[in-house]
């Protein structure tokens, strides 16, 4: 089960720190990863973390956001900066076990599991 946080109202060039709690299972074994659905449009990749490490990014918020993970409490992070109306948007977590390859981890239909949702709001 995931749980994610964090979202809100902001101003253009302000930051967010979304938060994704995974409970039931350990979510350490797990490739975690976010994305996010704009109000009329699809749900896109954002940001992954795999369970090695290595980190990929939409080329849209390279340079503005860092996935991390709190492997103790089993929680990923999205710390998002320099925040742009383009950004608003319903931003959900998800996770898999499987050992997908990188490009494979930026589709949905590569996690089993998917947080509820939460909206950020960036104003201009």
């Amino acid at each position: 089960q995931l749980q994610a946080s964090g979202g809100g109202l902001v101003q253009a060039g302000g930051s967010l720190r979304l938060s994704c709690a995974a409970s039931g299972r350990i979510f350490s074994r797990y490739n975690m990863a976010w994305f996010r659905q704009a109000p009329g449009k699809e749900r896109d990749f954002v940001a992954a973390f795999r369970t090695n490490g290595a980190t990929y990014y939409a080329d849209s918020v390279k340079g503005r956001f860092t996935i991390s993970r709190e492997g103790t409490k089993n929680t990923v992070h999205l710390q998002m900066n320099s925040l742009k109306p383009e950004d608003t948007a319903v931003y959900y977590c998800a996770a898999t076990q499987t050992a997908h390859t990188a490009g494979y981890l930026a589709t949905q239909i590569a996690y089993d599991y998917w947080g509820q949702g939460t909206l950020v709001t960036v104003s201009s």
